[in-house]
């Protein structure tokens, strides 16, 4: 299918590994000008070496003056922004009677606010020029019980930020999406990490919890992320689409 993204300028926060490396290499398929961003400038090199046709930035996006300046950066450098794919994230704490408040607070700038920020930033030109496009990558457990509560409580905020947003600025040319990704396998993901610790235990929860009977792959996320980019995804505008190989237990 021919998704005309050649020549867009993207940028993929949470870049340089796992599902962000992924969704780099899908858009570079398509001949878009791709840029990344990591905290690890070892991961952004590694990246760098693997993709080849790709411009890094290293920035701690947890950071409100380091999103700022990344942004500028990054317009200085580009001229304009097309796409902008908000895939940072990461789980901390333990139960919530157990986790203390900086837990919540950390993963709520990294999994939420530095996704609204970023929003905000980029707004500033995507409506100048009437157009673009935002994805959110959110997580199923956004929508459901799941996975540790300071994770899960700043992705369901990230699906609600996803749908206010959508219907505020589709009048100036950009939409606004997210995608909520199942159980996906990368070795440097929390997935990975679990199945070296104890393979037999996450073998049961596979075929539990997930009925299509293996984990997603990374590139399962990206071709949806890089439809959704598309004018081909033209009518969808505030959606969260599960990616999931039917891990969810909703029923919308």
């Amino acid at each position: 299918m021919e998704l005309n993204l050649a020549r867009k300028n993207v940028l993929i926060i949470g870049g340089s590994k796992g599902i962000g490396l992924e969704i780099a290499k899908r858009f570079i398929e398509e001949n878009a000008n791709v840029s990344i961003v990591g905290r690890s400038i070892e991961h952004l090199n590694e990246a760098k070496l693997q993709l080849k046709n790709v411009t890094t930035y290293q920035s701690d996006i947890t950071n409100n003056y380091e999103r700022e300046g990344l942004i500028e950066k990054y317009i200085l450098d580009h001229d304009h922004i097309d796409i902008l794919i908000n895939n940072a994230g990461g789980s901390n704490g333990s139960s919530i009677l157990e986790t203390p408040m900086e837990n919540f607070y950390e993963a709520f700038e990294l999994n939420y606010f530095s996704s609204v920020h970023l929003s905000k930033l980029v707004l500033k030109h995507m409506k100048k020029q009437g157009s673009g496009n935002i994805i959110n990558i959110s997580s199923i457990y956004g929508r459901e019980s799941g996975g540790k509560a300071t994770y899960n409580n700043a992705k369901a905020a990230l699906i609600s930020f996803t749908k206010a947003l959508a219907h505020e600025v589709i009048k100036y040319g950009v939409r606004v999406n997210s995608i909520a990704p199942g159980s996906v396998y990368h070795e440097s993901g929390v997935w990975g990490r679990l199945t070296r610790e104890d393979p037999y235990k996450i073998e049961e929860f596979v075929k539990n919890d997930i009925p299509a009977g293996r984990f997603g792959k990374p590139e399962e996320i990206a071709d949806v992320v890089v439809y959704l980019s598309s004018e081909k995804a033209s009518w969808i505008i505030g959606a969260t689409i599960n990616v999931d190989g039917g891990q969810s237990k909703m029923n919308f």
